[in-house]
């Protein structure tokens, strides 16, 4: 594909694609691409009667949902930022990021709206329902702000009257490094930066899709997304690349909980499925690894005759289980059990996993399902370079530099840390550790700031003790912290399984004894835990679903 106008490809998609469906709101109501068109079209008003410049800013925060999709592309190809904010991030954040970016309009989904105060949101020209009812202007602080909404349907008949065609769109040119998105980090080890997302960058991972899957999928083919849209894998993977592309997109509104998730694969049999490893691991625990450890399966598994046969069976099942009509599932944002992943290996099941961060939009390296190493991230995406910082990149870590087409242009008001994120060679350093072996395909080995030093100055990486902790009994989620040269797993144990196993409070502590001295046996001694604590939630998380480790590490012992 030409490298052009990011919002010339959006412009194109909907007149090529006017009349078939492209958004849902998964069993509640459909837009067709013309639908979507005309509802740009009608924001486009909106924003030029109210005023906005191009380059203003204009904040999105809410569920996934067709309208904030409609949204999102509306706000690009009028020439103006968008400023995603997930919608579970505390009124505070939200007020904050919408005041640091200076937004002028804010779209705001109904669930958010009541926990915000529009008074800590001063510059904010107005604020706009993205529910059901037409985007209802909830705050109008100009005089053309409340005209532009009071008479919207006027002036958009003044500006049609003969109906509105597809050839009556015409977006706003974009240029490669003008500013197309803010986007603010979820904050695993720090406070949320601002990410100036460049139009060049949108439109390279949408190429790059394309040129991987584009001959797989197409108009008529669905999707399933149900990561968060203000999270650039999902607002990537599961949105652009497939509204683009002409697939119909279904936005999942529900937490996405393994029985939500089940029936909605049975239900639409999606193409594509994006997802972060928490939703994969769930589900292959659930589905199929209790199915692996009944007597007659491990009889079977082990009989060689049969072992094939057997695994081709359960790699089906798993298959149908998620719709049977997806190419494969990609998976990125966080680390990969190592267990899961083998076991999903053994069996022949079509997956991947990726490698991208938010500030190259997001994606750095991937390899498809039937060319990937399985531990590793894929390999440089088109467009990307990486290097290994080591003195021997292929056995030592080292920070993962990276450069190309879809690296951001730095931090929204912050010169020390884009500073510090980008050399004067244009390397992004990621503060990931990383190897790369003779065949180009990276491995992740941890993030530098989780790094932990042992008493006689060994580097231990605290996600290789979590992988292996985390496929003990009733480990749910863990995190691995320091204290006093000592290291300590903190564990969160869910419920539900405990409930389901019969283990009382005591039960439950004398097993995690026995699975800290488990994980000591396969260890090395300077990785070995001093004691297991349990926690009485959920770790905080990240849009990615990535535990907000920061705020454990001084966690009481």
């Amino acid at each position: 594909m030409e490298c052009k106008s990011f919002n010339l490809c959006v412009q194109e998609s909907l007149q090529k694609h006017w009349d078939l469906d492209g958004l849902s709101d998964y069993g509640v109501q459909t837009f067709q691409n013309k639908d979507v068109a005309r509802i740009i079209e009608k924001l486009h008003i909106i924003f030029e009667a109210s005023g906005i410049q191009h380059g203003d800013k204009i904040a999105i925060c809410g569920r996934n949902s067709s309208r904030w999709g409609i949204a999102f592309f509306a706000t690009l190809t009028y020439g103006a930022v968008a400023v995603p904010i997930l919608h579970e991030f505390h009124p505070e954040q939200i007020h904050d990021i919408v005041n640091h970016s200076e937004a002028k309009l804010l779209f705001v989904g109904d669930q958010v709206w009541p926990k915000l105060d529009a008074d800590k949101m001063p510059h904010l020209e107005g604020i706009i329902g993205n529910n059901n009812d037409e985007y209802a202007l909830l705050v109008g602080r100009t005089e053309k702000v409340r005209y532009a909404r009071e008479n919207l349907n006027r002036l958009f008949g003044e500006k049609y009257p003969r109906n509105f065609r597809a050839s009556d769109i015409h977006y706003y040119v974009d240029q490669p490094d003008e500013l197309a998105v803010l986007n603010y980090t979820s904050g695993t080890t720090s406070n949320s930066k601002g990410v100036m997302i460049p139009f060049r960058a949108l439109w390279s991972n949408y190429d790059f899709a394309v040129g991987r899957l584009g001959t797989q999928m197409g108009p008529g083919d669905k999707v399933l997304a149900m990561l968060p849209m203000a999270h650039m894998y999902g607002m990537a993977f599961e949105f652009i690349y497939e509204f683009l592309h002409g697939l119909h997109v279904h936005f999942l509104a529900k937490t996405p909980s393994p029985a939500v998730l089940l029936s909605a694969f049975a239900d639409l049999k999606p193409r594509l499925i994006v997802a972060v490893p928490l939703i994969i691991e769930k589900i292959v625990r659930k589905a199929v690894i209790p199915k692996m450890q009944t007597p007659v399966v491990k009889l079977a598994l082990h009989t060689p005759f049969l072992r094939e046969r057997v695994k081709a069976e359960i790699c089906h099942k798993l298959q149908q289980a998620f719709g049977g009509n997806f190419i494969e599932i990609i998976v990125g944002g966080a680390a990969f059990s190592q267990d899961i992943e083998a076991v999903l290996h053994d069996i022949g099941f079509n997956y991947t996993v990726g490698y991208g961060t938010t500030e190259c939009a997001p994606i750095v390296c991937y390899a498809g399902w039937q060319s990937y190493k399985p531990g590793s991230c894929g390999k440089p995406v088109d467009r990307m370079e990486v290097r290994i910082d080591s003195s021997d990149p292929q056995h030592k870590p080292g920070e993962i530099l990276i450069r190309g087409t879809n690296v951001m242009l730095g931090y929204y008001k912050n010169e020390e840390a884009t500073a510090q994120a980008l050399d004067k060679d244009g390397w992004y350093h990621s503060g990931d550790l990383g190897i790369m072996d003779e065949d180009g395909f990276v491995f992740i080995r941890g993030r530098i700031k989780n790094m932990l030093l042992g008493a006689n100055g060994q580097n231990i990486y605290p996600e290789e003790i979590e992988d292996k902790l985390s496929s003990l009994p009733y480990v749910t989620e863990c995190v691995i912290i320091q204290k006093d040269e000592k290291l300590y797993g903190l564990v969160y144990a869910d419920p539900e399984e405990v409930k389901a196993g019969g283990l009382s409070d005591a039960m439950l502590e004398a097993q995690m004894e026995e699975n800290r001295q488990e994980l000591n046996r396969i260890v090395p001694s300077y990785a070995r835990l001093h004691a297991i604590k349990l926690v009485p939630e959920e770790f905080e998380k990240t849009p990615k679903r990535s535990i907000k480790r920061f705020k454990y590490l001084n966690y009481e012992v």
